[in-house]
């Protein structure tokens, strides 16, 4: 809440918006999404990743229609998945048939500074995860990680499908918003 005689943060800001303009859709959202999605996407995920896209906006000014930006994010997400998959099977198929060539000499083969680059920036992303509080720590390695469903994770784990949803979204603020401050872009965070 913010103090009397203070502007409200803009994360505070983006809160409100997303409470009143687009948290009223999400039953039609998921609706729209339970037969577009199937496989390893799982509504829940699609949601998620669709309200971490609209709170790292820089601004929300050029959104006249809240719900089909919501429906078009979501649907974007849909997409992206979709091309990923595709593209690790071809990945996959390609490692598969490409003979006799191991990580080692993959990474000899390649520029040592991208190597080296993309070695870092796994560690960083490791000592991100280790820092999160630990159940929240948890039930996020347990779905970013190992492809557990929020259902499994709740069994496992002993608490409520939503409280699993809420432990992956705060994990996943904050370690959008850790990345965020790293590279210096200190509008593009994620709320809280």
């Amino acid at each position: 809440m913010p103090s009397p005689g203070r502007a409200p943060r803009r994360d505070e800001q983006r809160a409100q918006w997303l409470a009143r303009h687009i948290l009223p859709h999400e039953p039609e959202l998921r609706a729209w999404l339970r037969p577009r999605t199937h496989g390893q996407l799982e509504v829940d995920d699609v949601v998620q990743e669709t309200y971490a896209v609209l709170a790292a906006l820089d601004s929300v000014a050029h959104i006249h229609n809240a719900r089909a930006y919501l429906f078009t994010t979501a649907r974007s997400i849909i997409l992206q998945h979709i091309r990923r998959t595709r593209l690790v099977q071809f990945e996959q198929m390609a490692e598969i048939e490409r003979p006799g060539i191991n990580e080692d000499e993959r990474d000899r083969a390649e520029n040592p500074e991208a190597v080296t680059g993309r070695r870092e920036k796994l560690r960083q992303v490791e000592a991100l995860i280790a820092e999160l509080p630990g159940k929240c720590r948890e039930a996020f390695v347990l779905r970013k990680i190992h492809g557990y469903s929020q259902r499994e994770i709740a069994e496992r784990m002993g608490i409520a499908e939503s409280t699993v949803e809420k432990h992956i979204g705060k994990g996943l603020r904050r370690l959008m918003q850790a990345m965020a401050g790293a590279g210096g872009d200190e509008n593009g965070s994620a709320d809280q």
